[in-house]
């Protein structure tokens, strides 16, 4: 699983280092280096001007099947809530059950299948944690002695998690509400290979950015393309080490919480430097548009 992640990169470099060309996001978000299931996250998608808000518009007829074949169709910056909402759904809530969808079945879960085929996205990281059992047993259920690390590319370049977006529309709201539309993201994960499997068994499934235009373009609908792209994890310009138990409750964020740590010392006084400090992510009305109440403590 993925359960939480660092996003600390500035909107403008994020613009930048996934080529986006139209900047979607009304207010920048604040460095977040717990990122838990709920929060107001980046997402980067592909999409059109025209047509409806829930849906782009299908490439014109006799169109190749790509999004260059549009001329209104960019790249896009967005922010949307981790936790995909079906669009079917009757409650939004669903969403912070379904933070993560497995490679295997993405293709075929009622709750994926639509996004998949037409409504994909990355999602910018800086790291990911993952929790281990002190016998180097992988666990779910990252907690009390487990032991957290923080996993990041050693050249210090951002991860692009693959993701899926979707949209769902309250209707206790008017058409024209700023938050009659609910924008909302899923993380795909993959096995994890080599000594990241010693960690947990799963990880986020990173696009390579050779094929970024491929996961984006709108207009590639076939499954078995794009499950193709969905190759197995490499764990190859990765790194990983221990750091302290205090990224264990989302009340913790700061960088600190990304510091190597001695594995021995479990608690919030193994983070070097001052104690951790509570999140800086503002509520601001972007993020209020689109993230929802997050728990104290996750695992």
């Amino acid at each position: 699983m993925c359960g939480r992640y660092a996003s600390a990169r500035k909107r403008i470099e994020l613009l930048e280092e996934f080529r986006v060309e139209r900047d979607r996001v009304a207010e920048s978000l604040q460095p977040d280096y717990n990122v838990a299931p709920t929060k107001a996250v980046y997402s980067v998608l592909t999409r059109g001007t025209r047509g409806s808000q829930a849906e782009p518009e299908a490439p014109p007829a006799g169109a190749a099947r790509t999004a260059a074949a549009r001329p209104d169709v960019a790249r896009e910056l967005r922010v949307v809530r981790w936790g995909l909402v079906p669009y079917w759904a009757k409650d939004p809530k669903i969403g912070s059950r379904l933070i993560n969808a497995r490679a295997e079945t993405v293709d075929s879960k009622p709750a994926f299948r639509q996004a998949f085929k037409r409504r994909r996205c990355l999602l910018p990281a800086d790291g990911y944690y993952e929790w281990q059992q002190p016998d180097g047993r992988e666990s779910d259920s990252p907690g009390g002695k487990k032991q957290p690390y923080y996993i990041f590319r050693e050249d210090g370049g951002p991860l692009a998690f693959a993701g899926l977006y979707e949209f769902w529309r309250d209707k206790d709201l008017p058409d024209d509400h700023e938050r009659a539309w609910l924008w909302t993201a899923v993380i795909i994960t993959t096995s994890a290979p080599d000594d990241l499997g010693k960690i947990h068994d799963r990880m986020p499934m990173v696009i390579q950015p050779d094929r970024w235009q491929e996961w984006l373009d709108p207009a590639a609908s076939d499954p078995a393309d794009l499950m193709a792209l969905l190759a197995p994890a490499a764990s190859i310009g990765l790194t990983s080490y221990p750091v302290s138990t205090a990224v264990n409750s989302v009340r913790n964020n700061g960088p600190e919480l990304t510091q190597r740590v001695d594995p021995g010392l479990l608690g919030p006084d193994s983070v070097p430097g001052a104690p951790s400090a509570r999140s800086s992510r503002s509520r601001s009305a972007a993020s209020q548009a689109i993230s929802g109440s997050v728990p104290d403590k996750l695992f």
